[in-house]
């Protein structure tokens, strides 16, 4: 696990010891990169399940200002302080142990707007796309945000969460990523 592009470019990237986590390889993650970007122009990001921390270094590599990781399991906490430092990120880390539910009433007292968004749950955990709906019915995304899901081939996400759309749907073996844009209609 590396990080792919920007100032970060090549840099090794620690993976959470144990079974716990499921890290995006690096194909996947190219992908998805190329589809949403691949660069940024500032902006926060939130990455929900973040594990290593993954998805949001590389996107602090790629231009991302600041990224919010929301972790509760302690290995991976470390994990993602050790691949900010190796990285020299900590600066535009934040580092948010607690469940994703509790997490994310902590970002709507914040009152963010959130430029890009990872929610890649623990795959037997299916409920938690619902958090999507909750960010997006507090106000929590901004109109240009940006939201990314992983999941398992076999389960099916909502078409929509409020007004920001599917707009793509990637497959890469048993993993898909859907991805989801602000699609409001003109005059409403």
């Amino acid at each position: 696990m590396r990080v792919i592009s920007g100032v970060n470019k090549g840099l090794p990237l620690k993976a959470v010891p144990g079974m716990n986590t499921r890290p995006t390889t690096d194909k996947v993650k190219e992908s998805l990169f190329n589809m949403i970007g691949p660069y940024f122009d500032g902006g926060i990001a939130v990455d929900l399940f973040a594990g290593s921390g993954n998805l949001g270094i590389e996107s602090l590599s790629r231009g991302i200002d600041k990224c919010i990781f929301i972790e509760k399991d302690p290995k991976a906490i470390q994990t993602i302080k050790e691949n900010l430092m190796k990285c020299r990120l900590e600066d535009s880390g934040e580092i948010f142990k607690a469940d994703a539910i509790r997490a994310v009433r902590a970002l709507e007292k914040r009152e963010l707007k959130i430029d890009l968004l990872f929610v890649d749950p623990p795959y037997n955990k299916v409920m938690y796309y619902e958090l999507v709906q909750t960010l997006v019915d507090k106000g929590c995304m901004s109109e240009t945000a940006i939201i990314v899901c992983e999941h398992e081939k076999n389960v099916v996400l909502e078409k929509s969460y409020g007004d920001f759309e599917l707009v793509k749907k990637e497959i890469y073996g048993g993993t898909v990523i859907s991805i989801y844009r602000y699609l409001k209609e003109e005059g409403n």
